[in-house]
């Protein structure tokens, strides 16, 4: 079974986000990068699944400027077999992204596409179901828990009450949750190797998928700064400050 992985270059979660002057968007020049955790999960578990022999190949994938074969390279040397770049400087959308996906789905006829939940700069948690949408394949999201077998895919999701248990028939589609796996470090013999795997580059054009933007964001500000708590005698004075100063009964 091939195993597609999308993984997306972010700013490296340890990095303090910071809005340019302008307003025009969050500042990238200078900050360090890194491959996103959730995707870095997802290509973990691909790998165990290859290690178990339940998958014989996986590729990653990752859209966008050059740069973004730094991201391709580190998931090739935890364990990636092959990697796609779709090169783009457009700024790229969940839609746009679940199409190009799909156009590489398409190519590729992997048996299971395993990606994040969601990526740490938008949050936007639509590219996998947007995937399964256009795929018509079966989908689990915050998935915390797999096991494969028989065709099928037995997953734990992360839920509001606690676990829940599904199975979906493969092809399918499979977003992850933190706690699914612990991923591992690559290893200096395993960087140097991946400089030597395979990097497929792609355009949108040639995938035939139009990435112009749906949205437009006018402008981006930081949250305002946390006012410090105070300390109440009362609970008539608690009620009274939620409703005079806080406003929200």
């Amino acid at each position: 079974m091939k195993v597609l992985v999308p993984v997306k270059r972010v700013v490296d979660y340890n990095v303090k986000i910071r809005v340019k002057s302008d307003q025009s968007g969050v500042e990238t020049a200078n900050v360090k990068m890194s491959m996103n955790p959730f995707d870095e999960i997802a290509n973990e578990q691909a790998i165990r699944l290859k290690e178990k022999g339940t998958a014989t190949e996986i590729v990653a994938v990752s859209l966008g400027e050059q740069k973004c074969q730094e991201t391709l390279r580190t998931a090739l040397a935890m364990g990636a077999d092959r990697a796609i770049h779709v090169v783009t400087d457009a700024e790229l959308q969940p839609l746009a992204v679940a199409k190009c996906l799909k156009a590489i789905a398409v190519r590729e006829e992997p048996g299971l596409i395993l990606l994040g939940k969601q990526a740490i700069d938008d949050d936007s948690n639509q590219t996998g179901q947007m995937l399964a949408a256009l795929l018509g394949w079966a989908q689990a999201t915050f998935v915390s828990k797999l096991e494969i077998a028989d065709g099928k895919a037995t997953c734990g999701r992360e839920v509001d009450e606690g676990i829940e248990t599904i199975e979906v028939t493969l092809p399918a589609i499979i977003t992850v949750d933190l706690r699914l796996n612990e991923p591992r470090y690559a290893s200096l013999p395993n960087i140097m190797k991946a400089k030597k795997k395979q990097i497929d580059s792609l355009t949108p054009e040639e995938l035939g998928v139009d990435v112009a933007p749906r949205l437009v964001y006018t402008h981006f500000e930081e949250p305002p700064k946390r006012q410090a708590g105070v300390r109440v005698e009362s609970v008539d004075e608690l009620v009274g400050k939620l409703k005079s100063e806080a406003g929200v009964i």
